[in-house]
C-alpha cells in the first residue's frame, strides 16, 4: 500500500515518528516527510538516519501556510502533532486549543486541498470522559475530524482516528523518569500506587495506526484492546529489574489527573464493533433532522459498560517486568546500569 507513496508525519520528531521510521524507512515507500517545529530534533534525526527517503519540513500545525507547502504531492498523513503533557495543558489551556484543535483543522483542510488520500489522527484515552485541558482538547480534536469526515468525501480524503493509552518509555512518560530516579539513588515518585493506566509499546501504537489505515471507514475511531497496570506495581517492577531498594514516595495526584483512564465511554461501547484485537467506533452520520431516524433499530454491541484501565486485564509485577524487558530502551538502560555497577565492584 505504501509502495512509491509519500507519507507525511506531523509532530514527526516525537516517539511515534521514530517508530514509523523504524518500520518504514527500509521499505519501498518513496518518501517520508517529517513536519515539526523543532529544528534541533530534525537535525538529530537527519544525522542519525542518513536516508535520502527522509525529508524535513519546519513548520507548525497552527500555521496552515507551512502545512500547505509540506502537503504538496503527499499521499498519506499520520497526524501526531499535539501538546500532550497534562499538567502543562492545565496551566496553558489555550495553547492546547491552538495546537490540538485548530491545528488539527488546519491539517485536514490542507490535506483536502492537496488531494491527500488518507489522514489518520492520533488521539488519547484522556479524550474519553475528559477532566483535564489536554483531554478536552483531544476530545475536541476527535469531534473536529469526525465533523470534517462528514463534509469531505472519502473518495477525496478518507479521515479516521486512533485512541490509545500510555505508551511505555515514550518521551515525557513515567518509565524514563523512574529509571533516572533509580540511577540517581533517589526515591521513585508516584502519584498514587493504586492509579491504573493502560500500557502499550510504541510498536503497539504503530500497529493500531496501521490497522486504522488498512481498515478504517470515514470518521471511525479505532481502539486497541490493551492491558493496564497499577503505577505502584510499575515502580516495583523497575526496582526488581534494576535490583535496587530505592524507596517509593507518594506525591499525590497532579493537576488534571484521574485514578483510571477510559478507552471507550459507555456511550461509545454501546455501538462499538468488536474487531478481535481492536474496537471500531463508527461515526454517527445522522444529520440534524433527527425525526427521520426515530424508527431505526439501535446498533448492537458486545460491550455493556465503558472500557477502562480498571476493568481490562491488570498485569502482575512479573507480567509488567516481561513487558518492560521487551523494550529496547529498558534493555539498553539495564545494560548500562549493570556495566556501571560491574566497574565499581
Amino acid at each position: 500500500m505504501f509502495k512509491d507513496k509519500i507519507l507525511l508525519i506531523t509532530g514527526g520528531t516525537g516517539s511515534f515518528g521514530n517508530v514509523v521510521l523504524k518500520h518504514f524507512l527500509n521499505t519501498d515507500i518513496k518518501e517520508i516527510r517529517i513536519f515539526s517545529r523543532d529544528e534541533k530534533k530534525q537535525n538529530d534525526m537527519r544525522i542519525h538516519y542518513k536516508s535520502d527517503k527522509l525529508k524535513f519540513f519546519i513548520g507548525d500545525v497552527r500555521n496552515i501556510n507551512s502545512l500547505n507547502d509540506a502537503m504538496i504531492n503527499v499521499d498519506f498523513v499520520f497526524h501526531a502533532a499535539a501538546l500532550k503533557q497534562v499538567p502543562s495543558c492545565e496551566f496553558f489551556p489555550l495553547e492546547a486549543v491552538k495546537t490540538n484543535i485548530l491545528g488539527t483543522d488546519n491539517v485536514l483542510t490542507a490535506a483536502k486541498q492537496a488531494g491527500v488520500k488518507k489522514v489518520i489522527c492520533l488521539s488519547t484515552d484522556k479524550a474519553a470522559y475528559p477532566v483535564n485541558a489536554m483531554g478536552i482538547s483531544k476530545a475536541m480534536m476527535e469531534k473536529t475530524f469526525i465533523a470534517k469526515s462528514r463534509v469531505i468525501s472519502p473518495e477525496e480524503t478518507l479521515i479516521c482516528g486512533t485512541r490509545y493509552g500510555n505508551v511505555m518509555a515514550s518521551r515525557g512518560s513515567v518509565i524514563p523518569l523512574f529509571i533516572e530516579q533509580i540511577k540517581a539513588g533517589k526515591p521513585l515518585t508516584i502519584t498514587d500506587p493504586k492509579m491504573t493506566r493502560f500500557i502499550i509499546s510504541l510498536d503497539d501504537a504503530f500497529n493500531l495506526v496501521l490497522y486504522a489505515f488498512q481498515n478504517g471507514v470515514n470518521g471511525d475511531i479505532m481502539v486497541q484492546k490493551s492491558p493496564a497496570a497499577y503505577i505502584g506495581d510499575l515502580a516495583q517492577a523497575l526496582k526488581e529489574l534494576f535490583d535496587v531498594k530505592n524507596p517509593i514516595e507518594v506525591i499525590g495526584i497532579r493537576h488534571g489527573e484521574k485514578m483510571y483512564e477510559v478507552l471507550l465511554t459507555k456511550e461509545e461501547a454501546a455501538r462499538a464493533v468488536d474487531m478481535g484485537d481492536f474496537y471500531r467506533v463508527p461515526a454517527d452520520n445522522r444529520d440534524l433532522n433527527y425525526g427521520k431516524y426515530h424508527e431505526e433499530e439501535p446498533p448492537k454491541s458486545t460491550l455493556t459498560d465503558e472500557y477502562n484501565s480498571n476493568n481490562t486485564k491488570i498485569l502482575s509485577v512479573e507480567e509488567i517486568k516481561e513487558k518492560l524487558l521487551s523494550l529496547s530502551y529498558v534493555q539498553e538502560e539495564l545494560r548500562k546500569w549493570k556495566g556501571a555497577n560491574d566497574k565499581t565492584k
